[in-house]
């Protein structure tokens, strides 16, 4: 009879639509934060600095809560945060050649096929994200690995 107890009770990873719901209304909120953030710092710094600092100020915090809130992890370590910020520039770069095939396609297009085509690359980039965080970044790590799998005693008798 086991006598241990367990003051912490194991943490459940949340359900794929509700980690996604939670990836959305965090990254959202983080996103309207760092708009509003972006515009009070451009009174006071060149915007490629603002904009950088932002970015980086955002994709730090963006990482906290996704880590703790979306997926149910513990603090993110180091490597969590410069593989979310790899995330990140992808999706950045993705966005980017969106907008760089619409004006080279329709060198004259207007701001209403401008945003469709922006917003569109920007939540399939942002599915993506979703996606690589949840399966690589924060994937769960309960289970016994290889490498840590011990041995009982009953085990190694019979296999003597």
């Amino acid at each position: 009879m086991d006598t241990t107890s367990s003051t912490a009770a194991p943490t459940r990873t949340p359900g794929v639509i509700a980690s996604f719901v939670r990836f959305v209304v965090f990254g959202g909120g983080v996103g309207l934060a760092s708009s509003a953030t972006l515009v009070l710092l451009c009174g006071h710094m060149p915007f490629a600095a603002a904009n950088a600092l932002v970015t980086v100020g955002s994709t730090l915090i963006a990482t906290e809560l996704h880590s703790r809130f979306t997926f149910g992890q513990d603090k993110p370590g180091k490597s969590d945060h410069v593989k979310a910020a790899l995330t990140v520039l992808v999706c950045y770069l993705f966005t980017t050649a969106a907008m760089l095939v619409l004006h080279t396609i329709r060198p004259h297009a207007g701001v209403l096929v401008e945003q469709s085509v922006y917003l569109s690359a920007s939540g399939l980039a942002g599915i993506g994200r979703f996606a690589f965080m949840r399966l690589v970044i924060f994937a769960r790590k309960d289970g016994p690995q290889a490498d840590e799998r011990v041995l009982a005693r009953e085990a190694v008798v019979t296999a003597a």
